[in-house]
């Protein structure tokens, strides 16, 4: 049952880490794209942000799956570490960058408040992660680098709840988008707290 749940987990976060290619690929007739306001999509700055978060979030997505594989801790700690400072960095980018975009998310204050905390979130609990190994604080680092991933993992969630929203609920995409906006991260936090909880 746990390699089926580590599967499970590593699969969807390859998944969505590679899903951002289509953007690239298709532009804005793909995903969450065809939803946005002509203003939004004439915003060159957004785009900016929106490529920078795109693509910084999917080497997060990439890469920190990894840092909770014991083997590859156990045969090289030395690629443990580098990945981890790639997932670092990844997040210093597309954090920013999402904090900018939750500006103009659809779904009106409540939506672009619960994107903004999952991106202040996502923030804060990486520079903790980062602090507390320098600091050579293993447990700590681990504890803040598991909350962390859980709010990387935001990006796999979401894309869970809107097709159930749309199609088992028939909610409309703002009325579910705003839903989503809180429901995409904070039940990952009590699950990642879970897991701190347990191993503790």
């Amino acid at each position: 049952m746990r390699r089926l749940v580590w599967f499970v987990f590593v699969f969807l976060a390859i998944g969505v880490g590679i899903y951002p290619i289509l953007y690239f690929v298709v532009g804005e007739r793909v995903g969450l794209l065809t939803a946005k306001s002509t203003a939004v999509l004439e915003n060159q700055i957004w785009w900016v942000a929106f490529y920078i978060h795109i693509s910084f979030g999917a080497f997060a997505l990439l890469t920190g799956w990894s840092q909770f594989s014991k083997k590859i801790r156990a045969k090289n700690i030395q690629l443990h570490r580098v990945l981890g400072k790639i997932y670092l960095i990844s997040i210093l980018f597309a954090g920013t960058a999402g904090l900018y975009l939750a500006l103009h998310a659809n779904g009106g204050w409540i939506a672009q408040v619960g994107f903004s905390g999952m991106a202040l979130s996502w923030l804060t609990t990486s520079i903790l992660a980062y602090l507390a190994i320098l600091k050579l604080n293993i447990e700590h680092h681990r504890i803040w680098m598991i909350r962390s991933y859980s709010l990387a993992f935001a990006a796999v969630t979401l894309r869970l709840w809107l097709p159930f929203f749309d199609i088992a609920l028939g909610m409309g995409f703002d009325d579910s988008y705003t839903i989503i906006s809180w429901l995409s991260w904070v039940p990952n936090l009590f699950v990642a707290q879970y897991f701190i909880n347990r191993k503790s």
